[in-house]
């Protein structure tokens, strides 16, 4: 649909879409560093469900979720409802009060969390859970010195840039911590790739305590933080156990396990609630954030009563829980609960694999199919190798979208492609998906 918004092109007018104005008008006054999908971005006016709708009323299948972060769908009437309701009453009010839907919440997530005598702080994104993350290790351990993964993404604040290993998502090198990275799930382009799972477990545990022999310092390292499936990283994915085994080498150093739950939390993997389930440990704290308010800003750590302790200081979040935010909250963790959605996670995500699967392996430029449950992604390499392939990887983003399907990319490369329904997502609507994903692919080879 055109609208009138005219420009000058040469002597004469054209009629600009609306979506054209926005974009002209996005790159006026925002930050260069950010930038939409596609050529022509999508401009959503609106959603329903598992599909949005541009401000041309073209519906697209949604299978990214604003990065995992619409988790039980758009217009969700049950989040919606307790949105409208709490809006009504109060919307903030702050830490500095007693607020019963932010209370009840912590309660149901530290009830959720399996970490014994948990405690919860509401932030407003991961970037500042991960944060207070390592602010809570830190002082607890009385060192700065911290371990993270390759290959990680973990914020973009200060600090959590500091433990981002990916370059193209790396703004700084300064930090006042010291970080070491740790050999970890990408598996695709580690030197121990050609490992069975239990022998390339062995090795990144062995290169570990080598790193703790010659570095350590002072009380040593803080704390590990690691995501169990690396999100920006492409979703990366160790075998399971493998964080497990590089646990009892860090408790031995009384080193602290940190969970970064952002996108792999609420049962997105299908198989457990949480992705350090798979590893056969509990974690010291965990990150979450994203999905658990469909959309609304909410985020947390989850912590052992004495780490969270561990500030000695007055401190309080503005905005972290404030009764909106809980509210949507508390809306989608009992549908995801009520309704099984873990289970319809793992059911479709068998699906998803095994439909996907026989492209995947028919097609030479694609290296692999990976991940778990409602979080699986595609890396595109040159044919029959691992040499990335960023240009084709945005050709697919493209075809996917001309089709009427929206997903994600990420990777090292920006060579990966992030397959991430609703968790209740149903069979029509992922067949309706990988219908289109499996063309557009089949149009490239």
């Amino acid at each position: 649909m055109k609208v009138g918004v005219e420009g000058h092109l040469g002597g004469r007018f054209e009629i600009v879409t609306r979506a054209a104005d926005l974009h002209r008008r996005y790159r006026a006054v925002l930050p260069s560093y950010l930038s939409p999908f596609y050529g022509e971005p999508v401009a959503i006016d609106r959603g329903e469900g598992s599909y949005v709708f541009d401000l041309d009323g073209r519906r697209y299948l949604d299978f990214f979720g604003g990065v995992l972060t619409t988790m039980i769908g758009h217009a969700n009437p049950a989040v919606v409802a307790a949105v409208q309701a709490q809006a009504a009453k109060v919307m903030h009010t702050s830490t500095l009060y007693l607020s019963e839907p932010m209370i009840e919440l912590a309660e149901e997530i530290a009830a959720v969390s399996g970490i014994p005598d948990a405690r919860v702080f509401f932030t407003t994104s991961g970037t500042e859970a991960n944060d207070t993350a390592l602010l809570l290790a830190t002082s607890h351990r009385q060192s700065n010195q911290v371990l993270a993964m390759r290959n990680s993404y973990h914020g973009r604040s200060f600090t959590t840039q500091a433990i981002t290993s990916h370059a193209g998502w790396s703004a700084t090198s300064l930090s006042g911590l010291d970080v070491s990275f740790v050999q970890g799930g990408y598996r695709l382009r580690s030197p121990f790739r050609s490992l069975d799972d239990d022998a390339y477990t062995e090795a990144c545990v062995a290169d570990l305590d080598q790193l703790l022999d010659m570095t350590s310092g002072g009380n040593g390292f803080s704390c590990l933080i690691a995501e169990p499936i690396q999100g920006v990283g492409g979703f990366a994915t160790p075998p399971d156990g493998f964080f497990g085994a590089l646990h009892k080498s860090l408790a031995n150093r009384g080193i602290l396990f940190v969970s970064d739950e952002v996108q792999t939390g609420w049962g997105r993997t299908g198989e457990h609630f949480w992705g350090y389930q798979a590893h056969g440990i509990v974690p010291d704290m965990l990150t979450f954030a994203k999905g658990v308010g469909n959309g609304i800003t909410l985020a947390g750590i989850v912590a052992r009563a004495e780490l969270m302790e561990a500030i000695k200081v007055t401190s309080f979040s503005t905005f972290g829980g404030n009764p909106l935010s809980a509210a949507a909250g508390l809306a989608t963790l009992r549908e995801v609960q009520t309704h099984d959605l873990q289970g319809n996670a793992l059911h479709m995500g068998r699906r998803l694999t095994e439909r996907l699967g026989p492209t995947v392996e028919a097609t030479a430029w694609i290296a692999e199919l990976r991940g778990k449950g409602l979080m699986q992604a595609i890396e595109i390499c040159q044919p029959d190798s691992i040499d990335p392939d960023a240009s084709r990887t945005l050709e697919l983003l493209e075809a996917t979208k001309q089709r009427g399907l929206l997903i994600g990319k990420g990777g090292l490369y920006g060579n990966v492609i992030r397959i991430t329904p609703m968790l209740n997502v149903t069979r029509a609507e992922l067949d309706e998906g990988l219908d289109l994903l499996i063309d557009a692919i089949g149009s490239l080879s």
